[in-house]
C-alpha cells in the first residue's frame, strides 16, 4: 500500500485536494470533530484537565475555542488527550484498507506527531496567501487568534516543503488541480511499477 500524505498551511485546500485523488482517504480533522461529538472518554478526561471550560457533553466548538484562547497550554493539553484515539482512528483506517492500492492521508499534524513513514509519498499543497485568507474567512468558526495558535504548533511552512516529494499550486480550481493529482499520480504509479 502506498501512503499518499498532504501537507501545508492551514487553509491551503488539503481537504479539497484529497477528494481529488479518488482514493480512500483519511481525514484526521473530521475524526476530531467526530470524537468531541461521540466520545465521552474524551469528554471526562478533558473535564478533569481543564474543568473550567468543558462541562457538557457533547463537546461544544465555543467551549475548545474558549480554552485555547484562554492559555496556550490548554491546546497542548487538548492534543494529548485527543491524538491517542486519532492515532488509533488512523491505524483502524489503514488495517481497513490493507488491500488497496492507495490510501491518502489528509493530517495537519502529519509531521509534527511523527505520522510519517520512510516510504511515505509527501505532497505539499502550496496556495497564495489571499486565496487562504479568503477561503479561512468563509468558515463557520473562522477566529484569526485561534488560527496563529495552531500554526504555533506546526512545523514552518518551508520546512514542511522540504520534507516533500511533490508540491501541488492549489488555485482552488478543480480543473487545473486535477491536472497536478494526474501527473503526480502518474510518477508514483511508474516509480512504483503499478498498472492502473
Amino acid at each position: 500500500m502506498i501512503r499518499i500524505a498532504l501537507v501545508g498551511s492551514i487553509g491551503s485546500g488539503k481537504t479539497f485536494i484529497s477528494k481529488l485523488f479518488l482514493h480512500p482517504v483519511f481525514n484526521a480533522d473530521l475524526e476530531v470533530e467526530k470524537i468531541y461529538k461521540k466520545n465521552r472518554k474524551v469528554f471526562f478526561e478533558l473535564k478533569k484537565k481543564l474543568p473550567k471550560y468543558f462541562s457538557s457533553f457533547p463537546i461544544e466548538k465555543n467551549q475548545l475555542i474558549k480554552s485555547i484562547l484562554d492559555n496556550n497550554n490548554n491546546l497542548k493539553t487538548i492534543i494529548k488527550v485527543v491524538h491517542p484515539i486519532v492515532r488509533l482512528k488512523l491505524k483502524n483506517f489503514l488495517k481497513a484498507n490493507k488491500n488497496k492500492k492507495i490510501v491518502i492521508l489528509d493530517i495537519p499534524l502529519y509531521f509534527e506527531n511523527k505520522l510519517n513513514k520512510k516510504n511515505d509519498v509527501v505532497i505539499f499543497i502550496q496556495s497564495k496567501k489571499k486565496d487562504i485568507k479568503k477561503r479561512l474567512k468563509k468558515r463557520k468558526s473562522f477566529n484569526k487568534n485561534i488560527i496563529k495558535r495552531f500554526e504555533k504548533i506546526q512545523f514552518p511552512i518551508e520546512k514542511k516543503k522540504k520534507k516533500s516529494d511533490y508540491i501541488i499550486k492549489n488555485d482552488f480550481k478543480e480543473r487545473s488541480v486535477k491536472k497536478y493529482v494526474k501527473y503526480i499520480m502518474k510518477l508514483i504509479y511508474e516509480r512504483n511499477n503499478i498498472r492502473h
